[in-house]
């Protein structure tokens, strides 16, 4: 967000985060990104404040320890290639399913991060899923189409089929195929770097995730007789067949009260 002075005039140290990683944890990952996307802004998201407070004091630590390095390095040059280290990352706390519209900006995210989320198991709890229908078009909105990608991670099967499914459905993400993958940075660093990721490893268990490209808005039109097309604004077969039976019905009615109204009189 940019802040404002007391004159309601933008200040000039405003940064403006263009990569997530949503659930952040710990910070593993929102570390290693600051590292691996020097150009980046790294902004991670948390809704626990403890551990918010707990990666806000690991990220100070860090840039504290390398900017004590530059000074020792005859170049000046640190160990992670940021000045002082974790220059360009920061932790909030934050509820990103409620109140990520009120943070960011249409179309200027780069990269978001979604590892290992809550699975909530129990299906009258999927629509408090991370990743559903709904919040991917939100996604869609935040993220530059073309360059925006959206990365998913997960030791549960079922959710990661969850979250096949529903990113397959949507018409502005494309699923990456495994060689655009293999030449990403950040997959490796999504499946190695997270404290998450690092006890499934030792654990000896499966990871699985995908990545998405957010691809340009579709410039198909959309009319009042295609408005509920099942292929329309995600509307789902069962409203189109509902919005169908409706239009018969009414279309019997009319044909009904014509026939009644034509009838002819007997004396």
């Amino acid at each position: 967000p940019t802040h404002t002075n007391d004159n309601n005039k933008a200040t000039a140290t405003a940064a403006v985060p263009d990569v997530l990683d949503v659930g952040c944890g710990f910070g593993g990952l929102t570390m290693a990104l600051s590292t691996l996307l020097p150009n980046n802004t790294i902004l991670g998201l948390e809704i626990r404040a403890k551990v918010t407070e707990y990666v806000r004091l690991r990220i100070m630590a860090h840039r504290s320890n390398n900017g004590n390095n530059d000074d020792d390095d005859a170049d000046g040059s640190s160990g992670n290639g940021n000045k002082g280290g974790c220059e360009n990352a920061s932790v909030m706390r934050s509820n990103t399913m409620k109140f990520m519209p009120n943070l960011f900006l249409p179309h200027s995210l780069e990269k978001i991060f979604f590892c290992f989320p809550d699975p909530h198991f129990k299906r009258k709890n999927h629509p408090r899923r991370i990743v559903s229908k709904t919040l991917l078009t939100e996604y869609a909105y935040f993220l530059k189409p073309n360059v925006g990608r959206l990365y998913c991670i997960t030791d549960v099967e079922e959710l990661h089929q969850w979250h096949i499914d529903k990113c397959n459905s949507h018409p502005l993400f494309r699923k990456l195929t495994q060689a655009e993958c293999d030449t990403d940075p950040c997959v490796k660093a999504m499946y190695n770097e997270t404290e998450e990721g690092k006890k499934v490893q030792r654990a000896g268990t499966n990871k699985y995730y995908a990545v998405y490209q957010r691809i340009p808005n579709t410039t198909a039109q959309v009319t009042a007789e295609n408005f509920w097309n099942a292929d329309q604004l995600g509307v789902s077969p069962i409203l189109s067949s509902l919005s169908d039976n409706k239009t018969n019905n009414k279309t019997n009615i009319a044909t009904t009260t014509t026939a009644t109204a034509t009838a002819p009189i007997k004396a």
